[in-house]
């Protein structure tokens, strides 16, 4: 199953689909704190500020086909935290259940020494017990609880933040 699943830097050819990758969670008011979609023109800014050698945005293919992304983040923008960074991962639901999710944890894991990262954090909602499971079973551990800080539909909501420290 790994052999269909392909991973590359994404361009700038990519955004659309990232962007309508992105928005397609937005109504489930589980992954994102966006409430309405998002244009490939609000999110040019924040492609811009990944780069391939440290802060990458890869696609995911499977079976040829782009079936999401992951992007890390620099980690509250100042100089001594240059080697934490947010993994942010999102997939078309079409391609959930598959193990792509896995295999792109696993693969963003793997090349954290390569991108200067030694550690790896987190944000999900306390909501989203499928994310929550899956880095979990990376061994990723929750290291912050903010209760209800975001608003979704008039629902409070927690976030969690899970870290892990890679060797």
């Amino acid at each position: 199953m790994s052999e269909k699943i392909k991973i590359r830097n994404a361009t700038i050819e990519d955004l659309p689909i990232i962007v309508d990758i992105y928005n397609s969670t937005v109504p489930g008011r589980m992954v994102t704190a966006d409430l309405e979609p998002v244009s490939v023109e609000d999110k040019l800014g924040w492609f811009k500020e990944h780069n391939h050698l440290n802060r990458p945005i890869w696609v995911v293919e499977y079976d040829g086909e782009i079936s999401g992304w992951v992007s890390f983040s620099s980690f509250y923008g100042r100089p001594a935290y240059n080697s934490t960074a947010e993994i942010s991962i999102y997939l078309d639901e079409a391609f959930r259940g598959k193990g792509i999710g896995k295999f792109t944890i696993q693969k963003a894991i793997e090349a954290c020494p390569e991108l200067n990262i030694d550690t790896l954090l987190g944000y999900i909602f306390g909501h989203n017990e499928p994310s929550l499971r899956l880095f979990s079973s990376f061994n990723f551990e929750k290291w912050a609880h903010l209760p209800e800080v975001a608003e979704l539909d008039g629902i409070k909501r927690d976030l969690v933040i899970l870290g892990k420290k890679i060797s």
